[in-house]
């Protein structure tokens, strides 16, 4: 690290898409670094990049996907007797698909990822976060959080699961120096889309209004984070599409996300 005066930030699934340009957000505001993802060279070259902002920069390899992934990264930052002043739980899985035709494996690693992993990481920093009296916590979950998902059934109910979780320990929080921030991006142009294979779906068209840069999305979660912002929906069209899910009747809401969830 350049500075022990800097704040230290850690992010999950730094390697690319929001979770990078979370990084330049946070460097660029005068932050240090600590990397975690699995691909180890996009990071590291992040790492170069985000130096010219004078950010030192920790790169810890992780799959999150695998048990027990999360304390050993909490460890591996103690170990290096790092600090952590901001935490940023955006690793994520996503996978298209009727829920009885979706694979098994792909499904538990999405709960893992998604669910386990992040709960259990926010679990094992909070607590020195708040003996200090300071901190920030942002968990990135989605426009998905709002409705139930079909062909997406399992992301839709995992992202439901982190807005949920993070309004109520935020509110828990209240008065502790901590915050809490739950970033609900809608449709974003990332690589998440091809792992995801979620590319050709009509929500996710390139052409879509809805559909935001990750810089984009990355810079006005940081603002949240950086107020203290409870929930950050990015952009006004997935506000309104947020709030269609969350008020709209099932009978109405159900369908319309099916088909947007759908290949043609």
């Amino acid at each position: 690290m350049t500075s022990s005066a800097r704040p230290l930030a850690l992010v999950t699934g730094a390697s690319s898409g929001i979770g990078a340009d979370l990084v330049r957000e946070l460097a660029r505001d005068g932050h240090d670094l600590v990397l975690a993802a699995r691909t180890v060279a996009p990071m590291e070259a992040l790492a170069a990049e985000v130096a010219a902002h004078g950010a030192g920069t920790v790169v810890i390899p992780v799959d999150l996907s695998q048990p027990g992934a999360a304390a050993n990264l909490a460890s591996a930052i103690e170990a290096r007797g790092l600090t952590l002043d901001v935490l940023v739980n955006n690793a994520g899985l996503g996978a298209v698909g009727r829920f009885d035709e979706t694979d098994p494996g792909r499904i538990g690693e999405m709960l893992q990822v998604n669910i386990v992993a992040l709960t259990e990481l926010t679990r094992l920093l909070l607590p020195g976060m708040v003996a200090r009296r300071r901190g920030k916590v942002m968990l990135v979950a989605s426009t998905a959080a709002f409705q139930p998902g079909p062909h997406m059934a399992v992301y839709f109910a995992t992202k439901a699961y982190v807005l949920s979780f993070g309004e109520a320990i935020g509110y828990e929080l209240h008065g502790t120096g901590v915050t809490v921030t739950v970033l609900c991006p809608g449709a974003t142009t990332t690589n998440f889309q091809q792992v995801a294979k979620m590319s050709d779906l009509p929500f996710f068209s390139s052409s879509g209004p809805q559909v935001m840069s990750a810089a984009a999305v990355a810079r006005l979660g940081y603002r949240g984070l950086k107020t203290g912002q409870r929930i950050v929906i990015t952009g006004l069209l997935n506000r309104i599409i947020a709030l269609g899910g969350r008020f709209a009747p099932h009978p109405i809401s159900l369908p319309v996300t099916k088909a947007l969830m759908s290949r043609r």
